[in-house]
């Protein structure tokens, strides 16, 4: 009985962690929708005397906050800044997002992923060591690691260059390889 409760119980989870944030949005577009001329008139109110304003005036200013709020968060260290806060950080994370086009033009590789286990990937970047202001003689290798067979999901690894060997192959070829 208790596995049946536990089980219907990560069901009711699931439900409600796919539904909240889909009712957090449609509840902020209709709140904008339904009041943002009524807000809007007030804000443009203290600057421009009532008889000047169009109807629609109110609900644009408040589409304009909201696009260069957005345009503030992304732009500027601001969202950077926000995304370091524990739970609502992960709404401003600053990361870029992966294409299969993006993979296509990319160095593909295979690296050890463990000791036993070799792995396909692809660089995306190469840095060199310093420790205490000295170049050291191994450089790291970021790999991007994907989850298969969603190849835009994955994850970065730094490699050391011995564990990692470039492929001659088109990146292409690999692609529809893991796919």
């Amino acid at each position: 009985m208790k596995e049946f409760i536990k089980k219907q119980s990560t069901f009711i989870l699931h439900g409600f962690v796919f539904w909240l944030p889909l009712i957090l949005v449609v509840y902020v577009a209709i709140l904008v929708f339904t009041n943002g001329e009524k807000v809007g008139r007030m804000i443009l109110c203290v600057a421009v005397p009532g008889k000047f304003l169009c109807t629609g005036l109110g609900f644009v200013l408040c589409i304009l906050i909201i696009y260069l709020s957005g345009t503030l968060l992304k732009l500027t260290k601001v969202g950077k800044i926000l995304s370091k806060i524990p739970v609502i950080g992960i709404i401003f994370g600053q990361g870029e997002i992966m294409t299969i086009g993006r993979l296509n033009h990319m160095l593909a590789c295979m690296f050890l992923y463990s000791s036993t286990c070799i792995s396909y990937g692809w660089i995306l970047s190469e840095e060199k060591v310093k420790i205490n202001e000295v170049v050291v003689g191994f450089p790291i290798i970021n790999v991007y690691f994907p989850n298969v067979p969603t190849l835009v999901t994955g994850q970065v690894f730094a490699a050391m260059e011995d564990t990692v060997m470039k492929i001659t192959n088109p990146s292409i070829e690999v692609v529809n390889l893991l796919l």
